[in-house]
């Protein structure tokens, strides 16, 4: 039974694959295919997700499933993209954004010959401001509302600049995240801990390796669409941009939300005692700020309250695009979840008979996949990761040996995920195709986690 579930869930797989590709609807496809994966669990006697408030008719829970996705969404990440969703489109609207571009690029202006310098800064940049924000997601739009603007303005592509964000996503590490909490807790360390002694030593030399990748697949991606579109293989260079016509102090605002986050934020304690801020209050306050010198600015309140209009237009489309699409993304991970497909991906290849570093290394790979067909580093490694004890001692290893590869594994393939949220959301706000973006990503992550596995067992 479990062998035929593990083929369907292939074919499930190569459709939905097939259909992205295509460029069918991504959220038709994805929820069409998860509901078919339930169906079928269902029919073959696996147990479906369990719900919070059950119909008691099977057909019914099969669309409950979809109601909690959307309740559960919402309330969790959904309301906070819709708000950063609204937030950019605000500061687009109000011309913060072209201020902060203008003044930006004066002091950057070195980096207009070398854009792809300015570009590679943003990843450990980036890195570093996600141990104190340990959402994907929620810096991944940061950044696109704060220094995405700035890359482009310098001549950084579009797909390059939005490629580097999602680089500065890749490691889920930290205190914060909820990955390393679980993995700490599997290896009966603390958080802290396990982040000082267990994942910077690893993530450090890989994160100087995805750098160079990074670079490397952007130039190539690059100069062939330029070639494609005939525009030669040097880059041309963007004018200066010009002085708005607003304050120039509205430059703060766009990475008003960012600063309150990392000033608050509990691991950086500046303020005593500790404020409790998340990201969507932040937006929300950094929205009021900015309407009230927006109304000073132009003494005017019917400008100002019309210029509101941007903000709940710009929470529309983030819904539309985004939210729904991270809703039909875990209804087809639910599917597969059914199915048993984790299960059968442990059993299959924990039977082999590799030597445990090699079996490891397949389960650092299996995750990686796992995480770019589910969408989601929390999925894939908490689907695992129970397991991976009693794996470790199987195996006759360190239970962190195992631990670490396969938890930083899980946030590596989330950033080449066409379903992820941070990739759906940032692409979605920049208005690209997440599919194009997850190429794009997709060669300097597959040889990032080829390093990391190799230089990981290597010097075990």
């Amino acid at each position: 039974m479990s062998g035929f579930a593990f083929i369907l869930c292939l074919a499930f797989i190569t459709v939905t694959a097939f259909g992205l590709y295509h460029r069918l609807n991504p959220q038709g496809v994805l929820l069409c295919a998860g509901i078919g994966m339930l169906i079928c669990a269902f029919a073959l006697g696996f147990p479906l997700p369990t719900l919070g408030n059950p119909t008691g008719n099977v057909a019914f829970d099969l669309v409950k499933n979809i109601e909690e996705t959307f309740s559960s969404n919402f309330l969790r990440a959904g309301l906070m993209i819709m708000t950063i969703g609204g937030y950019v489109a605000f500061m687009n609207f109000i011309k913060a954004t072209d201020t902060l571009v203008y003044l930006s690029t004066k002091p950057l202006r070195i980096f207009r010959r070398y854009p792809y310098a300015a570009a590679l800064l943003s990843i450990p940049i980036g890195q570093m401001l996600f141990i104190t924000t340990p959402s994907a997601t929620g810096l991944g739009l940061l950044l696109v509302a704060s220094v995405y603007p700035i890359l482009t303005g310098l001549g950084v592509s579009r797909l390059t600049a939005l490629s580097v964000i999602a680089a500065a996503t890749i490691f889920d590490q930290g205190p914060g995240s909820a990955n390393t909490a679980l993995a700490a807790q599997l290896i009966e360390k603390s958080n802290v801990e396990y982040f000082i002694v267990h994942q910077l030593p690893l993530v450090l030399p890989t994160l100087l390796v995805v750098m160079l990748l990074f670079y490397l697949s952007n130039r190539y991606f690059d100069k062939k669409e330029q070639a494609e579109r005939g525009k030669g293989k040097n880059m041309i260079l963007p004018e200066p941009p010009s002085k708005p016509d607003i304050p120039l102090f509205f430059a703060v605002f766009p990475i008003l939300p960012l600063a309150l986050l990392i000033i608050f934020s509990p691991y950086v304690s500046l303020i005593h005692p500790p404020v409790a801020l998340n990201t969507t209050t932040a937006m929300l306050f950094s929205l009021l700020i900015s309407l009230i010198a927006f109304i000073i600015h132009k003494r005017s309140l019917r400008q100002a309250f019309s210029a509101t209009s941007s903000f709940w237009q710009g929470m529309g489309k983030s819904f539309a695009n985004v939210v729904t699409l991270i809703v039909a993304s875990e209804i087809f991970s639910k599917g597969l979840i059914a199915l048993g497909f984790v299960d059968s991906l442990v059993g299959y290849s924990s039977h082999i008979g590799l030597p445990g570093m090699a079996i490891a290394a397949v389960f650092a790979l299996i995750v990686f996949s796992a995480a770019i067909l589910m969408g989601s580093g929390n999925a894939a490694f908490f689907s695992f990761g129970p397991l991976l004890p009693t794996i470790a001692l199987q195996l006759g290893l360190p239970a962190y040996v195992l631990v670490l590869p396969l938890q930083l594994a899980a946030s590596m393939g989330r950033a080449a995920s066409p379903i992820a949220g941070v990739i759906v959301a940032i692409a979605g706000v920049a208005e690209v195709s997440p599919i194009e973006l997850a190429k794009r990503n997709a060669p300097p992550l597959i040889g990032s986690i080829l390093f990391l596995i190799g230089y990981h067992f290597i010097t075990q």
